[in-house]
């Protein structure tokens, strides 16, 4: 098998000949810069140019030498961009590292922290000195409890995650943007073996979070549920509008398509799963069935972080094909339940290595160990890619990575 047919062999829950790998295939399977560098340092690799791709959460595309040195079976649809210098500006980080980020984001030095700015030259989002990462600053309906929406595609600019993007961002979908986007699309699909996956997003209920505020969103879906329902119909003809123009540029030359909506905590979802049926389900099923209706040959991916378990029938019910991170130390995530209960409907794209404790804090050969017992439990029918839970992150030894890696190689 090469890597594609591998990766959709688990998805079809077909074994495939060995486990399949996504490390940098999308934004939450990635490295951040300090920890691709400190891995490259180890691994002895030439001096990268660290390619900030995803600049709010810090995460370098992975580089070609990294991925066949560990096998890794996914790529994304945006790494056509790496080779394109017109598209990089030089930047350097607070601890003096130079590394390249996407021409069109806007980061202006302020005394020690640092502020993006959108394309209306308005600050949006802020880093703060020796913070890794940067943080909302304005929601633009944190103070405004009409019911009117028209201006809604507006607001979308204030929010850091719907105004930054990623590679190919900020390419529109018309005229010459759209002749860019499928072609580098078309050379990517034809210069690899790999699977490509596509994040698109489509997120509703993290969208009422950066529209609202979290407080207020959470509020407005137990006191003020017209106006939610309202809202959350204004997004879904937003995204379906947007679903069918990414799927004209990207959709024949990408294998599995990202939503995400983040509906968990540490011990729990952040709603009930009554509140996930009235308000998301409807729309999730609306919008991920889209894709696959425009698309027939697509694999959905759901990004959900935290403990998910009660609404995984639900998820399941409204046409989700795998999800991701599979968060395993937050509470009802046990594995050999979730395979068990969950197994043969949907495919874990993730759980395959503990990133809050075994992979920063544990011992390579107790990394080892653990990916060992996860992969006894995952990997048997198909229905696994295996990907650490979520990003690695800068306090991860290398040496762990590399024991990480190693040891799905030496399991298949």
């Amino acid at each position: 098998m090469n890597s594609r047919e591998r990766v959709l062999s688990a998805l079809n829950y077909t074994q495939p000949d060995k486990v399949p790998i996504d490390c940098g295939g999308h934004r939450s399977s990635s490295f951040s810069i300090q920890a691709y560098r400190n891995l490259r340092e180890h691994l002895d690799l030439p001096k990268s140019n660290l390619y900030v791709h995803d600049v709010i959460q810090q995460l370098v595309l992975t580089e070609d030498d990294v991925l066949d040195r560990f096998g890794i079976d996914v790529v994304d649809f945006g790494r056509g961009f790496m080779k394109d210098d017109t598209y990089w500006k030089d930047w350097t980080m607070h601890d003096g590292t130079q590394v390249k980020i996407p021409k069109h984001v806007d980061l202006r030095n302020d005394g020690k922290d640092t502020l993006m700015y959108n394309s209306k030259g308005k600050p949006i989002a802020i880093q703060k000195e020796f913070c890794p990462y940067f943080e909302q600053i304005v929601f633009p309906r944190e103070d405004d409890d009409s019911d009117d929406f028209s201006n809604l595609r507006d607001n979308f600019s204030d929010v850091m995650w719907f105004e930054v993007g990623a590679p190919p961002a900020p390419l529109g979908f018309e005229g010459d943007d759209l002749t860019a986007r499928k072609n580098s699309s078309k050379e990517l699909r034809n210069s690899t073996d790999k699977a490509v996956y596509a994040l698109f997003g489509g997120t509703f209920f993290e969208g009422a979070q950066f529209i609202f505020r979290m407080d207020n969103a959470l509020f407005n879906l137990a006191g003020e549920p017209e106006l939610m329902h309202k809202f959350m119909d204004e997004m879904l003809e937003i995204y379906m509008a947007n679903l069918e123009k990414f799927l004209e540029a990207h959709g024949d030359d990408i294998d599995i398509i990202g939503f995400g909506d983040d509906l968990g905590m540490q011990t729990g979802p952040q709603i009930s799963p009554q509140m996930y049926r009235e308000f998301l389900k409807p729309r999730h099923t609306v919008l991920w069935n889209h894709a696959k209706k425009l698309k027939p040959h697509l694999k959905t991916c759901l990004h959900c972080c935290g403990s998910i378990e009660p609404l995984l029938r639900d998820i399941i019910d409204a046409g989700m094909d795998s999800m991701n991170p599979v968060q395993t130390s937050c509470t009802g995530m046990d594995l050999v339940t979730l395979k068990k209960e969950y197994g043969r409907d949907i495919t874990f794209w993730g759980g395959g290595c503990d990133t809050q404790t075994i992979l920063p804090t544990g011992t390579p050969q107790q990394v080892r160990e653990h990916v060992m017992r996860n992969l006894d439990v995952l990997f048997d029918d198909g229905g696994f890619v295996f990907q650490q839970v979520h990003n690695i992150l800068a306090n991860v030894p290398p040496e762990n990575v590399v024991a990480m890696f190693n040891a799905v190689r030496e399991y298949a």
